[in-house]
């Protein structure tokens, strides 16, 4: 659905609910995010935001609610009787276009930088291996390691085995990248490295959503923030009215926290 004029979101959420058991960790989200737009998703430890993104790659099923990928609904295919499950294919399919940087990395320990890239556009995408090794080599530039694209993921550090988790999930030219905590697994010295591109990859107009724990990032880098409490969004504004005029005193709270 068109959001004043503004055309068709990538990521849309519609009263969007998960809970897990008694427990509601989502309750009627309602989201758009536009193409280029960095959305930093922020809020306290059980506010529901590794839910959210889980949801939207429908690793989590939603309890109600929908979601769209550039007007596709996620998850849900249109029947003769109403709707039904995707299949697994469809779903597999629509789940290449949504790049997810998990907390661990999830790098596969016996490749090489390069062949973390290379595996999934090579055998999920099917495109020609000369062609996924040459823009996988640029990816690994863009993202600092060039010099490493033999080395295996037990030889890199953590920020930089973070950057090939980073370079792998643009190699699938996804419509968004979906980071869930992508710096909190790091030592501090090395979170500046990945946060350094995350900021670049905002200022090339890659569609984002981020869930972190980054103030400096989120207030330096996000097109708007989403601030979440008991699974309901407390506020969203731009990142500049969120942290120098806060509307809510839940939000206040939060910032205050942080300030010190």
């Amino acid at each position: 659905m068109p959001e004043n004029g503004r055309g068709t979101p990538t990521v849309e959420l519609r009263g969007v609910s998960k809970s897990f058991g008694q427990h509601e960790v989502l309750s009627s989200i309602d989201l758009s995010v536009m193409s280029g737009e960095t959305v930093c998703v922020l809020g306290p430890s059980g506010s529901g935001k590794t839910t959210l993104l889980r949801c939207i790659n429908w690793l989590e099923t939603p309890d109600t609610g929908a979601i769209f990928l550039r007007g596709k609904r996620v998850g849900v295919r249109t029947t003769a009787g109403g709707t039904a499950p995707m299949n697994d294919g469809d779903l597999a399919a629509i789940r290449t276009r949504m790049g997810m940087v998990f907390q661990h990395f999830n790098l596969w320990p016996h490749m090489t930088a390069l062949g973390n890239v290379i595996e999934s556009p090579i055998h999920v995408l099917r495109r020609p291996r000369e062609e996924v090794i040459g823009e996988a080599e640029h990816l690994l530039d863009k993202v600092g390691l060039a010099d490493k694209r033999n080395v295996y993921p037990a030889y890199l550090s953590g920020g930089q085995m973070q950057r090939v988790a980073i370079a792998r999930a643009l190699a699938m030219r996804p419509d968004v990248l979906l980071f869930d905590e992508a710096t909190s697994a790091l030592d501090p010295e090395l979170v500046g490295e990945v946060l350094s591109v995350m900021k670049d990859l905002a200022n090339d107009g890659m569609t984002m959503i981020v869930v972190t724990h980054e103030m400096q990032f989120a207030q330096d880098a996000a097109s708007h923030i989403v601030f979440l409490d008991k699974g309901r969004i407390v506020e969203e504004s731009t990142a500049d009215e969120f942290f120098r005029n806060p509307k809510t005193e839940r939000t206040r709270q939060f910032l205050e926290r942080y300030n010190r």
